[in-house]
């Protein structure tokens, strides 16, 4: 790792996400740090805690003595406008430079090179956050796996369970979804997916994890499976769709989640929704790293 040339300011972005947490430090052209760690003890409704947590990490992660110029955090689990200006002015405090710090999907519109548009995740959870004209942040979405996250992950196994519990109402024989869930879930029969669901001890993650199932069911020729990911895509449509209403310009969604960018027929799904929901809107998959919106958030500040 190489000291900052002197002569160009030391920009820092930080894309704190849910698993891991990425620094990248440039001066000029140059990297000084490339730096990717886990996100372990970061706890945003804490303050003082977090932005130790965040001083932590750029000693961690900077060259011996180097200073920063400017810090652009994006912060998951930042979920209020209040809530991410209190971290800033107590980071700003600390530090002595300029700070900002925002939603992690708040990095994703910055890191397409756009200065306007949707940032859409779909990963375990997900969201979509834009801005309105006036620069306030909107963000909709992003409310858990038992409450929201329809088009994630573990919204796609909780609707997958539900539909797989209406067909058994129906008197229906299992068909390779809800067996695909029987089977993942380690339970004997398609009623008892409600208690290994409900017995969860982090239903995000431990509900998220089974989505392949839903795809492998999809791929296998399951009718339940095709409309629960098809119903996935409407509901992410609708997400940039409550955004228009709002005033948030919305030409450009930048989409960006492990679930959606892996899995075409739910990307396909989502496309297909949107040009229905809010025709117009362009969507473009996010081929960038989200720290590099960090960076550009950074580089605003000087």
């Amino acid at each position: 790792m190489q000291d900052a040339p002197p002569s160009y300011p030391l920009l820092v972005g930080i894309d704190v996400g849910g698993t891991k947490t990425h620094l990248r430090a440039l001066a000029g052209d140059d990297t000084v740090a490339d730096h990717v760690r886990p996100s372990d003890g970061w706890r945003p409704h804490d303050t003082d805690a977090a932005v130790r947590w965040l001083a932590g990490l750029l000693t961690e992660a900077l060259p011996a003595g180097a200073r920063p110029a400017a810090v652009a955090v994006g912060a998951h689990a930042c979920e209020t406008p209040r809530q991410c200006t209190d971290i800033r002015h107590a980071l700003e405090e600390l530090l002595g430079v300029p700070a900002r710090v925002v939603g992690d999907a708040e990095l994703l519109v910055p890191a397409a090179g756009l200065d306007k548009g949707v940032g859409l995740v779909a990963g375990t959870g997900s969201v979509a956050v834009g801005r309105l004209a006036d620069g306030s942040a909107v963000q909709v979405g992003g409310w858990g796996a038992v409450l929201g996250d329809e088009g994630g992950a573990a919204g796609l196994v909780r609707e997958a369970a539900r539909a797989s519990w209406a067909a058994h109402d129906r008197g229906e024989a299992p068909d390779p979804l809800a067996q695909g869930l029987v089977a993942a879930l380690g339970v004997p029969e398609v009623p008892a997916l409600g208690a290994a669901l409900e017995g969860a001890a982090n239903a995000s993650a431990d509900w998220g994890r089974h989505a392949p199932v839903v795809f492998s069911a999809a791929a296998s020729g399951s009718p339940l499976a095709r409309a629960v990911i098809a119903e996935a895509g409407r509901a992410l449509a609708a997400l940039v769709a409550r955004l228009a209403a709002r005033g948030v310009p919305v030409d450009d969604v930048v989409v960006a989640g492990g679930t959606v960018l892996s899995q075409p027929v739910l990307y396909d799904a989502f496309t297909a929704g949107l040009a229905e929901a809010v025709p117009g809107a362009r969507a473009q998959p996010l081929t960038v790293a989200p720290v590099t919106g960090a960076v550009a958030l950074a580089r605003g500040l000087l």
